[in-house]
């Protein structure tokens, strides 16, 4: 997951000098993008606060009162900064000039396609309660590294087959349910898509006792799919 502040530097001296780059940009007799005058006289001073603070708990006069208070100190700086960031910097057309000027990482507005997947998925299954189902999902153990996995979701197939095999007739209905054990994921009639790592099936309570096999793909954004996984089946509990 991103972090709110991944615009923001890491240490505090970077930080400081961003809020430097800040004041030098937007120091003009006109602010640029309608930035009120205000807005950069309190930066100005929650900068220099924050400077001597800084300087002051790096030093051996440092107690815990100050290491407090500078704490304090830049917590109140980048939500002035976060604030003009979003208010002021996110809605006007900047240029990339501006944007490398406030030390701010230009805008990427080249999409980047994200391939088919070529990783295998699986899933170990838990059983919750009656006729419930959990599929914890995963990459195959063996599967090779995908760059792009964490952009991907899951296309789960499945099919329940009773004791024997269904009947023509029960194969041909709405449940379609299998007349043998499927030896590929094209066999199975039902899928769904998630991207969550955990996915609860519910089945009929009529379901009981039957067989349900399942088979996993990754799948992107526009639905092209990987390969397939392996098989695997359970006892609908």
């Amino acid at each position: 997951m991103t972090s709110p502040t991944h615009w923001l530097p890491g240490k505090r001296s970077e930080q400081i000098a961003m809020a430097k780059d800040w004041l030098q940009v937007l120091g003009t007799a006109t602010p640029p993008w309608g930035i009120p005058p205000e807005e950069i006289s309190q930066l100005r001073t929650l900068t220099e606060a924050a400077e001597e603070l800084l300087a002051v708990a790096m030093s051996s006069d440092r107690t815990e009162v100050i290491t407090s208070e500078c704490r304090m100190a830049f917590m109140v700086l980048t939500e002035k900064m976060r604030s003009i960031k979003n208010h002021y910097f996110i809605s006007p057309p900047l240029t990339d000039t501006d944007w490398i000027s406030l030390k701010l990482k230009p805008k990427d507005t080249v999409h980047t396609p994200v391939p088919p997947p070529t990783s295998q998925a699986e899933a170990d299954i838990s059983r919750p309660g009656p006729h419930l189902l959990t599929l914890h999902l995963r990459p195959l153990s063996n599967s090779p590294p995908d760059p792009h996995r964490s952009d991907y979701g899951f296309r789960i197939y499945w099919g329940v087959m009773p004791s024997g095999g269904a009947s023509t007739e029960a194969a041909l209905s709405i449940k379609r349910e299998l007349i043998k054990a499927p030896v590929s994921g094209e066999e199975l009639p039902h899928s769904r898509f998630t991207r969550r790592k955990k996915e609860l099936f519910d089945f009929a309570q009529e379901d009981s006792g039957k067989m349900v096999y399942f088979c996993v793909r990754y799948e992107n954004a526009k639905g092209e799919p990987g390969p397939w996984g392996p098989i695997f089946s359970a006892f609908i509990p």
